[in-house]
């Protein structure tokens, strides 16, 4: 397949947008368009293959669901145990329509992080407390001179209809589309690729405004606390999966089009079609099953139309057979439903019908053949749904991104070795498992092979060849004039711009500093770079991260494994094997090398060039690293190890690094130089 372009910004920015499909605009392929897609297709179906494959009987699944539970917590970024503050909630304005009573309602699940609803109460106080739904809301905000309605206005004929029918609604606006407009697209529109390093998603902020109007719900009188159901479509069928997963008080869910598999993310494209509050940073590698299981054996209907582009037909059934698998084997299988209307990705009447009816199972205990009315028509004005007459200045909606996920500090330095032990393997232990957690295992065979030679002037240059990951083999350019008289051999990382500006005039750069120095040279360009180049258009490129982090990876990770790999090749070559490894990159790429060093022996030395000094400002990008450490702390970690020289940096950015290489008495081993 070809690696595509992005679909239009108007359908990108809003899942709610029906009628294209992104594969339908190819630009020209490359040769590392063709290993992508092949490369998407086999890290994909290895994730189906584990996919809850360890879960065989229903002890299995009751002893590994907390584990997943833990585990998804993790990934939308929200601590299982977080304190929850006071919600400070209000009641700004209600209206009556009819037998309905609707509230303007705003509270703060964090302190600022405001959430705006509306509250639908029968108008007349019931004898009993009512079976509760909370509503989340899809890409469909309304606005009118700037001033945004929220998107629960373009819902809320749900919370009429609940409300006519013996239930209270709690609608909540999203961060993105609601009152206080925050950022749902961070990767793709903003840039903001740091929220991979920092563990952030807007899915988990979604995930936690949820919980917390769980908690407002359970204040209210008139709310049945053990009959609470959620539904939502779209983006609201992603928040109702994450909410209900997470938390048991919801007891009947209806997602609507709100999750389809990994492949049809991955491997279709479907992806170009969602922002980030549809994604999980997938640090454990699941596919989409996993997250349907979590809500067994709680009546579950999946809810979709047929001609859906962004949740395809066949994912969604193959979410649907997988975690039924599980109900099944707790004895639950007629407590999930699939409801298939025809249409395309729409708030379709045939689908609420069917929402409808399953509540009215599960929460009241009608029968599936009981009529009920499911029209509920558009009554009120947005402008009148508003619960805000202005924005609060404490609100940190809009900033929400830089606190949510909490970030390591700068430790203190260790007071002796053995703290010091302590603090770098609790470090390494953190890389291998949150951010490195998407590299090979087991590694498999290098294959180097040798694909040309020439010597001109006495100079050797080398063309090698091995693979790094299936299908990705990558070259490894060796110069050397054979004299006995190297002292080392100098591997040099290089990105697009370097390797270019090398194969422009067929390396001879390369050979010349080789017959003039003392040093053999090696010049390696990881995946994505020279004959594995991919896709010049950047909206493309963005996708291609994008996907790499529903694998569990990025891409700056798998190339850090790919340095560890031409490290290794180098290491097979016997007229080299005996020659200290140098090793200097620039930029990005030196930070690619600094952890690659982390993890491979026989290494004399790295020269880091313009090294950036945080993943949060310059990168590379690392799934969670921010969560344990930054830069300067590898920068320490590799200072225990080997030589460490930094050119063109600011000496006082890694002051920690060389502080703790002082205390612990190889200060010597950091090294700094201004060009």
């Amino acid at each position: 397949m070809q690696i595509l372009r992005a679909i239009a910004f108007s359908l990108l920015v809003s899942p709610g947008v029906s009628g294209q499909d992104y594969r339908s605009i190819p630009t020209e392929e490359k040769a590392g368009d063709r290993l992508l897609a092949e490369y998407f297709e086999l890290e994909t179906r290895q994730i189906e293959a584990s996919c809850l494959a360890e879960i065989r009987t229903a002890d299995d699944w009751h002893q590994a669901r907390q584990v997943y539970r833990e585990q998804l917590f993790e990934m939308l970024g929200i601590p299982s145990q977080q304190p929850r503050p006071p919600l400070d909630a209000e009641v700004t304005g209600a209206q009556q329509h009819g037998g309905v009573v609707i509230e303007n309602l705003v509270f703060q699940s964090l302190p600022g992080l405001y959430v705006t609803a509306n509250f639908y109460r029968p108008a007349t106080p019931p004898e009993q407390p009512l079976p509760a739904i909370l509503y989340v809301c899809g890409h469909a905000g309304q606005k009118a001179d700037g001033v945004s309605f929220g998107n629960k206005t373009a819902y809320h004929r749900h919370g009429m209809w609940f409300a006519n029918h013996g239930y209270v609604c709690l609608s909540i606006d999203t961060v993105q589309l609601g009152e206080i407009e925050g950022i749902h697209h961070g990767t793709y529109r903003e840039g903001r690729w740091w929220w991979n390093a920092r563990g952030y998603t807007p899915a988990g902020v979604e995930a936690w405004n949820g919980m917390r109007a769980l908690d407002y719900l359970e204040s209210r009188p008139e709310v049945d606390a053990q009959r609470i159901g959620m539904t939502g479509r779209s983006g609201g069928g992603a928040y109702s999966w994450w909410v209900s997963a997470l938390d048991e008080r919801i007891k009947v869910a209806v997602p609507v089009a709100g999750i389809t598999s990994l492949r049809n993310h991955v491997v279709d494209g479907v992806v170009e079609g969602h922002c980030d509050c549809m994604y999980h940073l997938n640090s454990y590698r699941w596919d989409f099953p996993a997250i349907a299981a979590l809500l067994a054996p709680r009546p579950l209907l999946i809810a979709n139309t047929d001609k859906d582009t962004i949740f395809p037909l066949g994912g969604v059934v193959d979410v649907y057979h997988k975690a039924r698998r599980i109900y099944q084997l707790l004895g639950a299988g007629d407590k999930i439903g699939l409801a298939i209307a025809e249409g395309p990705h729409r708030d379709t009447q045939p689908l609420r019908t069917e929402a409808f009816h399953w509540f009215e199972r599960y929460l009241k205990g009608r029968a599936p053949t009981d009529e009920i009315d499911t029209m509920a028509p558009v009554c009120l004005e947005p402008a009148t749904m508003r619960a805000l007459a202005e924005i609060p200045d404490d609100e940190i909606v809009t900033r929400i991104d830089e606190t949510f996920v909490a970030q390591a500090s700068e430790p203190d330095l260790p007071p002796d070795r053995a703290a010091w032990l302590e603090l770098r393997d609790r470090w390494m232990s953190a890389l291998r498992e949150k951010s490195f957690g998407g590299w090979p295992q087991p590694a498999g065979e290098l294959d180097l092979n040798k694909r040309s030679s020439e010597k001109i002037d006495g100079v050797s240059l080398t063309h090698y060849e091995f693979v790094s990951q299936t299908p990705f083999r990558l070259p490894l350019v060796i110069a050397s004039d054979g004299s006995p008289g190297k002292v080392e051999i100098r591997l040099r990382v290089v990105d697009d711009a370097q390797w270019q500006a090398m194969a422009a005039n067929k390396f001879e750069r390369l050979r010349q500093e080789a017959m003039a120095g003392s040093k053999v040279l090696a010049l390696f360009p990881p995946r994505g770079i020279g004959p594995t180049a991919w896709t010049d258009d950047e909206r493309e490129r963005i996708q291609i991260r994008r996907r790499h982090m529903l694998l569990g990876q990025t891409l700056d990770s798998m190339r850090v494994w790919d340095i560890r790999r031409a490290i290794s090749a180098l290491k097979t070559i016997e007229a080299f094997e005996d020659l200290p490894l140098q090793i200097e990159a620039d930029g990005v790429m030196a930070g690619n090398v600094l952890y690659a060093s982390l993890f491979e022996d026989g290494i004399a030395g790295l020269e880091l060039i313009s090294l950036p000094s945080s993943h949060a400002s310059g990168g590379p990008i690392y799934l969670n690293v921010l969560r344990s450490l930054n830069t300067p702390a590898a920068a320490a970690m590799a200072a225990e190890r080997l030589p460490l020289k930094l050119r063109a940096v600011t000496p006082g950015d890694w002051s920690y690094a060389a502080a703790v290489a002082e205390s612990l008495g190889w200060g010597a081993r950091i090294g700094f130089a201004e060009q």
